[in-house]
This record gives structure tokens, C-alpha cells and sequence, in this order.
């Protein structure tokens, strides 16, 4: 299974992928069926996650029915247990859009236009905009969630400082990037085309960059205040056992 997954990740084409998964993961999650493991985004109760991972598959990962990985577990129970976004449906705006949080979201949202989902080429997604220059009013957004984009971005500073733009004074986001906090520095070098040694040296074949510990920095340097909030802290040894998020997954929240 681990195979056929890192296989499917590194060979399919991404406009593809978020087309087929949605139906495809659930089929191989029959496979996974028992009470061991739930995820707070669906509910999905399974024996336990399924494997994941672009080079390295991570056990116990991806839920079979919505696709929520760790982060978007941790994101969601966050959201749920820390925010109003659930009962007032501010205005979002949801870059990338992750399919597991982008149903729920539709569904909470049935009915208003306060829910923005953005890509670049996405098929999935409302609007289709390069993040290094959003078409949206100053000011004009209440939340945004970004999560592991801005990594493939060429000017990721420029990108930064865009969605800090569009953020009404008061708003707040959550922006996930692959992290090495062993760097004190992001590595990044755009004359390595090649997929291999992307791959080898930031983690993915398609990633600009591997941020270290001055992710921080670069967004307060884009206007944001920056909060690391350790949500496996939130919880019971056994929540954490029972939905898979662990201590190393934080939420980065940026304020406005």
C-alpha cells in the first residue's frame, strides 16, 4: 500500500490527483475498516489511517474518507475549539484548497458567498490566481487558510505580503509550510531544476525551498504577528492517539 500511494503521488499529475482521490481513497479505505482511529473533520471512524508521503510514507496518516491528513486534523480541532468561524462564517478564503477541509467548509457555508477557495490550476477551486498577486480588494478577507503553498512559490516574500494585504486589520489565518527547525535559515535555490535533487533537497520535486526557523520572521517581515500553538498539548493522551496528531504538528496563526 505504501508503494502504490508514493507511487500514485510522484507519477500522476496534480490536476489529476485532486480530480481521482476523492473517490479512489475511500475504495482502498474498505481495507482499513474498525473503531481504532477517528477523524474530527468527517467523523470516519477505521482500523487505522492509511499510509502517506511524497518519499517517505508516513504510517497511520491519511483518513480513507475525507483525505484530512495530520495537519488538517489538527487545523480543524483547532478551528473547532479556539475560533467563532463555525457559528458566524466569516469571510474565507481558502488557498489551495485541501479537499478534506474544503467539504466540510462547502457544507457549513451552503448557501453563502463568504467561502473563497483559490489555485492556480486547481479544478476544484472558485477562482484561479497566482497568490504573488490576488485579485481581491485590500482589506476585503476576514480568515485565510494557506497551507504548504508557499513553498512552491518563486517570490514567496512577495506572496506573504499579498495576503496580508487582502486580511481585514483584525483578521487572522493559518499558513503551514514544510518546516526544518534544525535551519536557522530557509534554503532555497532556484538553478536546481532537477526533479531528483529538488526532491533530495527540499522534499518534494515540485518545492522551491525547505523553510528553517525564519519562517516566523518572513511572515512578521510581510505585516503579520506570528502565534505557534502546539494543539496535541490541547489534547488527552488518548485524542491523540485516537485522531493521530502528535506534538510536532503546530498551527502557525498570523494576525492582521
Amino acid at each position: 500500500m505504501k508503494r502504490l500511494i508514493r507511487w500514485v503521488l510522484n507519477s500522476l499529475p496534480r490536476p489529476l490527483l485532486q480530480r481521482v482521490a476523492g473517490w479512489a481513497v475511500p475504495l482502498l479505505g474498505v481495507l482499513y475498516m474498525g473503531r481504532g482511529r477517528r477523524c474530527p473533520v468527517c467523523g470516519k471512524r477505521c482500523r487505522r489511517f492509511l499510509p502517506y508521503g511524497y518519499v517517505t510514507s508516513r504510517e497511520d496518516a491519511l483518513c480513507p474518507r475525507c483525505l484530512a491528513l495530520e495537519r488538517h486534523r489538527m487545523i480543524w480541532l483547532w478551528i473547532e475549539r479556539n475560533t467563532t468561524l463555525c457559528s458566524e462564517l466569516p469571510r474565507l478564503l481558502h488557498i489551495a484548497p485541501e479537499v478534506s477541509l474544503m467539504r466540510h467548509f462547502r457544507r457549513m457555508y451552503r448557501g453563502s458567498d463568504n467561502y473563497i477557495t483559490a489555485d492556480l490550476e486547481s479544478p476544484l477551486a472558485d477562482m484561479h490566481f497566482d497568490v504573488q498577486q490576488i485579485p481581491l480588494a485590500t482589506s476585503s478577507i476576514d480568515v485565510i487558510i494557506c497551507n504548504h503553498l508557499l513553498e512552491h512559490v518563486e517570490d514567496d516574500r512577495a506572496a506573504m505580503r499579498e495576503l496580508w494585504r487582502v486580511m481585514r486589520p483584525g483578521g487572522w489565518g493559518i499558513m503551514l509550510v514544510p518546516e526544518d527547525r534544525s535551519r536557522e535559515s530557509t534554503f532555497e535555490d532556484d538553478s536546481i531544476t532537477d526533479a531528483r535533487e529538488r526532491t533530495r533537497l527540499f522534499g518534494q520535486y515540485d518545492h522551491r525551498r525547505i523553510y528553517g526557523r525564519d519562517y516566523d520572521l518572513r511572515l512578521r517581515e510581510a505585516g503579520f504577528e506570528v502565534e505557534r500553538i502546539d494543539v496535541a498539548a490541547t489534547l488527552t493522551p488518548e485524542e491523540q492517539e485516537l485522531f493521530r496528531v502528535g506534538s510536532d504538528h503546530l498551527v502557525v496563526v498570523c494576525k492582521a
